[in-house]
């Protein structure tokens, strides 16, 4: 069985308080890209339980973990600690780029929880395999119906939107990801949380032309003074008729908003190539 994994951007980021248990609480807009990844499952015939219950392939982008840390084999083994299943074999085919901010290892993590659930008869409703995707991810629930919403708490408290994010609809979205890894580690350390002046969620009820001024990633500002060529890229955005640019969670992908996709744009990385992705919403 085959299923598509999409890739989602944050539409503002706003971390508003320092958790006691370390983490923090955010405010964001989880919005689903057309840009995806491929999982195909199928049942290892004659396979036994004395061997090993999986295996695994990876074509297209590369993965930097051993097979047994990958989140769609956790996957595959949470469910199988609750119910009987065969071994499997996984192919994953990756297009979107790891450690860019577009959620594409929980995207993996969750599309392997339906496509298991679907193909065995396991009948596992949506809160529940919600509540198994949260044992995978915070932001892993979202992908179980890839809807938009605003999320808050650590990003796993999801509030459908009273209504589509029109301003979006038939427009253009350019992603570059330059071959630059974010800790997110060390950008959290460098925030000061603050409550912003207007919510992302109702700045997405606004014109699109808005947004500029009103929605912001506080991400972007600690980031960028570590990699300058972040920064450059989303100018380059600006400068090719993007009506909106920003960077997606803790980077370190870009992405532009644009009416119609740009004739020309130049993208300046100083330090690296980067891979361009374009997509109509």
């Amino acid at each position: 069985m085959k299923k598509l994994a999409c890739a989602k951007i944050n539409l503002g980021l706003n971390i508003v308080a320092r958790r006691p248990d370390g983490y923090h609480d955010l405010e964001t807009v989880f919005y689903p890209i057309p840009l995806f990844d491929e999982l195909e499952v199928e049942e290892i015939v004659g396979g036994s339980s004395r061997e090993k219950s999986y295996e695994l392939i990876i074509e297209g982008d590369e993965v930097d973990c051993p097979d047994d840390d990958n989140l769609v084999v956790k996957a595959y083994r949470m469910l199988a600690a609750d119910f009987t299943l065969p071994p499997v074999r996984i192919r994953l085919r990756k297009q979107i780029p790891s450690q860019a901010g577009l959620g594409g290892g929980s995207s993996d993590a969750t599309t392997t929880l339906l496509i298991i659930n679907e193909m065995f008869g396991l009948k596992i409703n949506k809160n529940l395999l919600q509540s198994y995707a949260s044992r995978l991810g915070a932001d892993c629930p979202f992908f179980v119906e890839a809807e938009p919403v605003f999320a808050t708490g650590i990003g796993n408290i999801f509030t459908p939107l009273p209504s589509p994010i029109a301003e979006l609809k038939g427009k253009t979205i350019i992603v570059v990801k330059p071959d630059i890894a974010v800790s997110t580690r060390e950008a959290y350390e460098m925030l000061r949380p603050r409550k912003p002046e207007i919510c992302c969620r109702e700045v997405v009820g606004m014109r699109l032309e808005e947004w500029k001024e009103r929605l912001r990633n506080d991400f972007e500002e600690p980031v960028f003074s570590k990699h300058i060529e972040l920064r450059s890229i989303k100018e380059a955005l600006y400068n090719a008729g993007a009506l909106y640019a920003q960077m997606s969670g803790s980077g370190s992908a870009i992405f532009g908003i644009f009416d119609e996709e740009p004739k020309e744009m130049i993208i300046l990385s100083a330090s690296s190539e980067c891979k361009t992705f374009t997509m109509r919403l």
